[in-house]
């Protein structure tokens, strides 16, 4: 198991490594396996770039995100202009139907509402917006409506987990109650996890999926 300094300093080289974050900015503090990112970024997808560079060193148990998106002048624009761009990507790079997302946007921050039936559905609208110029944050509220019949869930959701994490799907259990998931157990990295998460949410029906899945090295 690694130490918190070692830990620290693995995250560190992370961020320097990865292209898209600036890591001279970005402060990095380890207790315990929990890591918490501080400073300041310029833009909301370089904030992401980073949360997602952290998670994926081997060993963080857990992430606090104290990092603030300060735009450089030339990348502000107006919430208006925002909500225009937003809207015409939304509609341009997925294949929701059309009017199905709505778009808000104060101080650069975008909230999605909406309903949709596949949860990819809604990452992939999170996504089409995350990288806009402009953009301070994304709050997604965008709703699954559930289409088809939860009574298959379960061994939908486990036979997924053998055929694509068969060295840890023994040790993850999968709890059905209407259309809501829970996944417990243990993993031995961060990515099996996610993986795991992701699996349940491709499952028709699926509405929400709690993730109480431990990470052990």
């Amino acid at each position: 198991m690694k130490t918190d300094k070692q830990l620290k300093q693995d995250i560190i080289a992370e961020l320097g490594w990865e292209p898209s974050v600036n890591a001279a900015q970005i402060g990095v503090e380890v207790k315990d396996g929990i890591v918490t990112l501080a400073g300041h970024v310029d833009s909301f997808a370089e904030k992401w770039n980073a949360e997602t560079a952290a998670q994926r060193v081997s060993g963080v148990k857990a992430l606090a995100i104290e990092l603030e998106v300060t735009l450089p002048g030339s990348s502000r624009r107006t919430d208006a202009d925002i909500a225009r761009t937003a809207t015409n990507v939304l509609e341009w790079t997925t294949y929701l139907p059309k009017d199905s997302i709505k778009v808000m946007v104060e101080n650069g921050w975008i909230t999605l509402t909406g309903e949709v039936e596949w949860e990819y559905k809604k990452r992939e609208a999170v996504y089409a917006v995350r990288y806009l110029m402009g953009v301070t944050g994304v709050s997604d509220q965008i709703v699954i409506k559930p289409s088809v019949s939860t009574s298959a869930v379960k061994s939908d959701i486990e036979a997924a987990l053998k055929r694509r994490a068969a060295t840890d799907a023994q040790n993850i259990s999968v709890d059905v109650r209407g259309s809501d998931v829970t996944l417990s157990g243990s993993v031995h990295n961060w990515s099996e996890r996610e993986l795991a998460a992701s699996t349940a949410w491709c499952t028709p029906g699926v509405h929400n999926v709690v993730d109480n899945i431990n990470v052990t090295y």
